[in-house]
């Protein structure tokens, strides 16, 4: 059971890659969003639905195995993450670009309200909603964004 925990927490594994392993969980969200990405708007909250539960409960597990609070390897969290930001995207692969970055910035700067929950909440809930709350940001910055510069880039 553990392996099974850590598989789908490190995101297949992808988050003990060396250095900025939320990078490398972000870039990996990608393969299976481009899966996903043109269903329905229903059945795509189904599915982040469906992660966002198998994370919180992966996630909180991952710490206990790791013995690590919010360990780097744990990048369940940045795919969800990565999820969110792409819902709706543009169908182009520099929204999908930006939605990366974007999300990366947020993720990392941790404006309100994500560095409320990245401090206060803790274990499995803690290391998804802190995620959650930056690609909610991301999604409407990559949607104003996208407004203002996507005919530059069709």
């Amino acid at each position: 059971m553990n392996r099974l925990i850590m598989i789908v927490a490190t995101g297949g594994y992808v988050g003990l890659l060396p250095k900025a392993p939320g990078t490398w969980g972000s870039l990996a969200a990608l393969l299976p969003w481009l899966l996903v990405k043109d269903l329905a708007l229903a059945p795509y909250l189904a599915v982040l639905a469906v992660i966002f539960i198998a994370g919180f409960f992966a996630a909180g597990s991952a710490e206990k195995i790791l013995d690590r609070p919010d360990a780097g390897a744990i990048v369940i969290d940045e795919i969800l993450g990565m999820f969110i930001t792409l819902t709706v995207a543009p169908d182009h692969p520099a929204a999908w670009f930006l939605g990366f970055i974007l999300f990366r910035l947020f993720d990392i700067a941790k404006p309100f309200p994500v560095s409320w929950f990245d401090r206060r909440i803790h274990g499995g809930i803690g290391i998804m909603m802190d995620d959650v709350v930056a690609g909610g940001y991301a999604l409407v910055a990559l949607q104003l964004s996208w407004l203002l510069l996507g005919r530059l880039f069709t």
